[in-house]
């Protein structure tokens, strides 16, 4: 811990202030988790992860630093899951150590956490608590109700989070789809109520704030892949999507039904949801899934395969399928062939899909996406949407989340021109007072960003990323040098170079010659330290690479003395 972060954490914050922090998830697409705290106690809501891109090179999965509620577990009453998105429930095994509170969370949520908990041991330890729906739980100071609402995934719901102080809205992720095909609808009447009683902050989702409306539904969706499949009776079909989106394999295997198909699941992700899925009661009238190797056995002409891989991930179902050749067995593709995106573009995304679609045209098949088809509805509110449920709550405090900065400023324009009286959006780890007179950012708490480095833990700055990074774009120069005693190399030092030289090209023959050149004329008393003769090798190293390639790549000596 930085002594500035010391300084940050030991801020006392008065016990009769109903207070908001977001840990993660505040101004970024991800890591959503959140604190709630009055007289003394604490309230979690959410713990997820976000995903790195190339800048962090090794690393797929980032993680909020929860320092701040693990210094104050003791008084942490609860962990509130509003739904099982990754961004939402997938952190909470991997820091389960940092809170160690009761975790609360619905059916279908239960089912995939279970898993998550079982991967790293810890079933038997947390403590977890299946809520239904409408749910009201005493968890003093502290009252929360579950409202159901719409989303991409079974059984997300807002929070109604009451104190004597006030009732705060946290949202989760939503939407209002009055066609919903699988779960609750919103429930309009309890939102109504709470606008009634009163609401003194809403925290919102800001994904799709600059959609005006969004007028298709699911079951739209549902309706148009039946048509899809129609037009391409003699085609392989392949379609991908978010394995969570648990509606839209319904309607996949719905439309693929009506058409005469049967539906194959390809990759890991997808077969969990449907696990999960089936435990907590959906799938209802759905038959299993045929494994690749069922489907393989099929005509083609007779199959839906639903892959993983809607981001371009590398190793997922639909990567394998646009690298697979014809005679291996695998999964191929024809010309002729079509596959359809059914799921957006998460911002960060573009050039891994861009890639994988180019490695699917190469193969002559045919691309759908939400830009020529009907394929795909967000599971997040249009700003129609938005002004509704402003309408309904009539809250006094607006604070956006759940977006990237200019998301959560027009979120702010909005709010305010629907009549809110106080708008503030606030910085990860910044201490919000919900006094409904004058709600203020009264001081800040550590927070930050950790990655996920195979089984480590570590921060995003520390210095094995930071080599990494340098690997990549400089490349690595390895140099072993035998000297004497006095210092005097004895033979040519040996160069290892990985992404910058060739070792057998001249340019390496100059660079041992440098190395040798500068050891000689090293100092006498320097010849004879290991550390001032390792570098003197190393900036005549980063001098001549400097000079000849402009690069800085990571040098590493190894000195043997005879």
């Amino acid at each position: 811990m930085t002594e500035e972060n010391k300084k940050q954490s030991e801020m006392i914050i008065p016990q009769d202030s109903f207070v908001f922090i977001p840990i993660g998830g505040s101004t970024e697409i991800g890591m959503n988790c959140y604190l709630y705290g009055y007289k003394g106690k604490w309230l979690a809501v959410d713990c997820g992860i976000g995903f790195a891109d190339e800048n962090l090179p090794g690393v797929d999965v980032l993680l909020p630093d929860a320092q701040f509620i693990a210094e104050h577990k003791k008084d942490l009453v609860g962990l509130v899951i509003t739904h099982a998105h990754e961004d939402h429930i997938g952190a909470v095994a991997y820091l389960w150590q940092d809170f160690q509170c009761p975790i609360y969370v619905t059916p279908f949520a239960y089912e995939l956490l279970e898993d998550k908990l079982n991967e790293e041991n810890l079933l038997k330890r947390a403590q977890v608590e299946i809520v239904e729906k409408g749910a009201i739980l005493d968890l003093d100071p502290f009252e929360v109700e579950f409202i159901s609402m719409t989303h991409s995934i079974p059984e997300p719901n807002a929070l109604a989070i009451r104190t004597d102080k006030g009732t705060v809205v946290h949202t989760g992720d939503w939407k209002f789809d009055d066609n919903s095909l699988i779960g609750e609808k919103a429930d309009i009447p309890t939102l109504k109520k709470l606008g009634k009683e009163g609401v003194l902050a809403l925290v919102s989702d800001s994904t799709n704030v600059f959609v005006e409306s969004q007028d298709n539904t699911e079951e739209d969706v549902r309706k148009s892949l039946e048509e899809l499949f129609s037009r391409y009776q003699e085609n392989k079909i392949v379609v991908t999507c978010f394995a969570s989106n648990v509606v839209r394999v319904e309607s996949i295997y719905w439309a693929a039904h009506k058409n005469g198909r049967q539906v194959c699941l390809m990759g890991r992700s997808l077969w969990r949801i449907d696990d999960a899925a089936r435990a907590a009661g959906y799938m209802k009238g759905i038959p299993q899934f045929l494994t690749e190797k069922e489907a393989m056995e099929l005509p083609e002409d007779k199959v839906v395969y639903v892959c993983t891989g809607s981001q371009g991930e590398p190793f997922s179902a639909l990567n394998k399928v646009a690298n697979a050749k014809p005679g291996t067995g695998a999964l191929h593709l024809h010309p002729g062939d079509v596959v359809v995106f059914s799921s957006r573009i998460i911002p960060g995304n573009e050039k891994e899909i861009a890639l994988l679609q180019k490695k699917l045209l190469a193969q002559g098949a045919s691309i759908i996406t939400e830009r020529e088809y009907l394929v795909h509805v967000s599971g997040h509110p249009s700003q129609v949407e938005m002004k509704k449920l402003y309408q309904l709550l009539k809250p006094k405090i607006a604070i956006p989340v759940h977006g990237e900065a200019l998301q959560l400023a027009e979120h702010i324009q909005l709010s305010k021109s629907w009549g809110v009286p106080f708008t503030i959006v606030l910085q990860d780890g910044e201490v919000l007072d919900l006094d409904p007179q004058a709600p203020e950012i009264i001081g800040e708490v550590p927070t930050g960003i950790l990655a996920m480095d195979g089984k480590k833990i570590i921060p995003i700055n520390a210095n094995v990323i930071r080599q990494r990074r340098k690997m990549l774009e400089g490349g690595t120069v390895v140099v072993t040098i035998v000297a004497d005693k006095e210092g005097t190399l004895l033979g040519q030092p040996q160069v290892s170079s990985f992404g910058l030289l060739d070792e057998n090209s001249k340019e390496a023959d100059a660079l041992r010659q440098r190395i040798t050149d500068e050891a000689a004329q090293s100092k006498e008393n320097k010849k004879t330290s290991d550390d001032d003769l390792k570098e003197a090798a190393r900036l005549a190293v980063r001098r001549f690479l400097n000079e000849n390639y402009g690069k800085k790549p990571v040098i590493e000596i190894h000195l043997v003395r005879i």
